[in-house]
């Protein structure tokens, strides 16, 4: 049991902040159940079983920030077999843009209606307004379903299994999908045309259906005084309901496999700006011992000999690997601009195993059906950058996301391996859907290797709760009140539990896809794991650094987790003999654990956060243990 503390304090040692999440409703017709919150609707289910994972209605500002809207008259009837819900959203941007939009949903055992109207008041700029669907993967992908397009042809159809560049399905009115054994679901979707996004590309665990086609331009304009009014309608089919599987609360019970391959080596990233405050740290720095430092380096920023001076100060206190990240100008003949590097590299003494390379406006999505940007192939980006550095392993890929990967892939018999970042904040930034995230990373790593094949190494990262920049607009999102916010390069959970078990979560998918190399923080800043000056020094997530670091590059041990929602778990054999096995409760409730072996245990939770201590020892001896609320285990016997 955790130590009584005040709500404020253990929202802060959960979740780096005293904002609690959006209170959810449950709101029930019969069979059917979904959860209200903001004017939304999540977690749309039929005896037990997700149906969808989300509607909303959505609007967006000119660089794809979501709105946060403000509920006013809300009214919510309930009976045993019906709900009703009515009210007034408003949306109103950091500059007073204001959009104010009603909404109406009314539910039955059979289905619900969500119903949205929007009149601007004045020319309202948007990249987005009006309804998106969001359908879950597990259990989903691959699967048939049936599309009834804007012309009327219903089209027999699957959804896809590796994830689709561009948008699977076009043109949409409806979509019908089964739910289980004899219960089939149909989503119908009036005012605009819709069309389905594969959403796992930016590691987002649903296919997004949404209003607006991205062909046409964005940003645009709504004019005042004219409605927007839309409408989804879910119905349901049931011929066989009792075939649906119960849920519950059983122990996850994880099991032990054989030992194959090595676990993901653990690597820092370092941010010029950061790089003092890195050195100035450097006992934390020496007590992680990450395997490797990741060194951002991007002359379109204005970074020089001085950044790469600084960079050889780290690396020559550094025992593990170093890599540079360059981001290609592009500007001057490539031979220029990477001769120009190796010369600064050298006269700075900056000691390399490594350069990843990308060119700069690849940093910039460009979406299915936009024109590419002006940019040197990339057989002649990679070629340059063997001539300039030719002792260095060389990666490339994206220093965004598995979706620029995606959408332009790289050559890859000319490189030593292939990388990537993830961002869980690109699209929704509630605590559910961030966790949700590590459900979609079996895809993007099966997706990749799809692309790159089985034998070319692979690397994540930097992945962190925060966005470093964003590919899809001008600037990462502000957030000085500290909320949860999407595309937000602060993002308090770094300061929590939840930072914690996200990316112990995240290590143990890529251990079960045998990837190379984790960069899965900063030693400082706003994806650090010190805390700034003055603010309480380690983190919570520190300590999961340090222990995913400690076993990074150790072999692997297979590790099963037979709910994978409530808790992941990555293990390693270690040089004495041992095993040591990472757990993470994923959600806000006690977990029970079934453990495949016992042993020494330590356990990061609330309690020793509330403490002010690091992890504490606790009894992992017998077969089941508790976890308490994204909390980390670590057991080692």
């Amino acid at each position: 049991m955790t130590a009584a503390v005040s709500p404020e304090a253990r929202l802060l040692a959960l979740f780096g902040t005293e904002e609690p999440e959006p209170q959810a409703h449950l709101l029930k017709a019969g069979a059917l159940s979904a959860e209200l919150i903001d004017g939304n609707l999540r977690n749309i289910r039929f005896h037990g079983v997700e149906v969808l994972r989300a509607i909303s209605f959505v609007v967006r500002d000119k660089d794809w920030g979501t709105y946060a809207p403000v509920l006013h008259d809300l009214v919510i009837e309930e009976g045993a077999d019906r709900f009703q819900v009515r009210y007034r959203a408003a949306c109103v941007g950091a500059g007073g843009e204001t959009l104010v939009y009603r909404g109406r949903i009314e539910g039955r055992h059979t289905g619900l209606v969500f119903e949205g109207e929007a009149v601007p008041e004045g020319d309202f700029l948007t990249n987005r307004c009006g309804f998106t669907v969001l359908h879950p993967v597990v259990g989903l992908a691959g699967t048939e379903v049936e599309v009834e397009h804007v012309d009327g042809r219903r089209v027999p159809a699957r959804l896809p299994e590796l994830i689709d560049p561009a948008q699977p399905f076009k043109d949409m009115r409806a979509i019908t999908h089964n739910v289980a054994p004899g219960v089939r679901a149909t989503c119908h979707m009036e005012g605009d045309a819709f069309e389905m996004e594969d959403q796992r590309n930016w590691s987002d665990a649903s296919y997004k259906t949404y209003v607006r086609p991205l062909a046409l331009p964005w940003p645009y304009v709504l004019p005042a005084g004219v409605p927007v009014r839309q409408r989804v309608t879910l119905a349901i089919v049931a011929e066989a309901a009792a075939t649906l599987p119960p849920s519950g609360d059983a122990p996850v019970a994880l099991t032990s496999g054989a030992t194959r391959g090595r676990l993901p080596i653990f690597g820092l990233v370092i941010a010029p700006e950061e790089a003092a405050a890195t050195r100035g740290a450097g006992d934390e720095l020496a007590h992680i011992a990450p395997q490797s430092l990741l060194f951002h380096f991007d002359p379109t920023a204005g970074h020089g000999p001085a950044e790469l001076a600084a960079f050889a100060k780290l690396a020559a206190a550094q025992g593990g690997e170093c890599v540079l990240e360059y981001v290609v100008p592009c500007a001057r003949p490539l031979d220029e601009e990477f001769g120009d590097l190796a010369g600064q590299v050298a006269a700075a003494g900056l000691r390399l195993d490594a350069i990843a390379v990308s060119p700069s406006v690849d940093r910039r999505s460009t979406p299915p059906g936009s024109a590419w940007p002006p940019c040197p192939p990339l057989e002649e980006v990679y070629a340059a950058a063997r001539r300039a550095f030719p002792a260095l392993r060389l990666g490339g890929g994206m220093f965004s996301y598995f979706t620029e990967l995606n959408r332009k892939r790289p050559p890859v018999a000319l490189l030593d391996y292939v990388t990537h970042c993830t961002c869980p904040i690109v699209h929704d930034a509630d605590d559910r859907s961030v966790m949700q995230t590590l459900e979609a990373l079996p895809f993007i790593l099966r997706s990749a290797r799809a692309i790159i094949g089985a034998r070319t190494p692979y690397r994540i990262g930097p992945s962190t709760l925060g966005m470093r920049q964003n590919p899809y607009g001008a600037r990462v999102m502000p957030n000085p009140e500290r909320r949860r916010v999407p595309m937000a390069q602060i993002d308090p959970r770094q300061d929590g539990l939840f930072a914690a078990a996200w990316m112990v979560g995240t290590a143990a998918r890529l251990a079960e896809a045998g990837v190379e190399s984790f960069t899965g923080a900063a030693l400082t800043g706003p994806f650090g794991l010190l805390a700034g000056p003055g603010e309480g020094g380690r983190r919570p997530v520190f300590h999961a650094a340090r222990w995913l670091a400690a076993i990074g590059g150790a072999p692997a041990i297979a590790m099963a987790s037979a709910d994978p929602s409530r808790v992941l778990a990555l293990a390693g054999a270690t040089r004495a003999g041992d095993r040591v096995l990472l757990a993470a409760n994923l959600t806000p409730r006690e977990q029970a654990l079934a453990l495949p072996f016992g042993g020494r245990a330590l356990l990061l939770d609330e309690t020793s956060v509330h403490a002010g201590e690091g992890p504490r020892p606790v009894q992992a001896t017998g077969k089941t243990v508790t976890l308490p609320p994204y909390a980390v285990l670590r057991v080692e016997g």
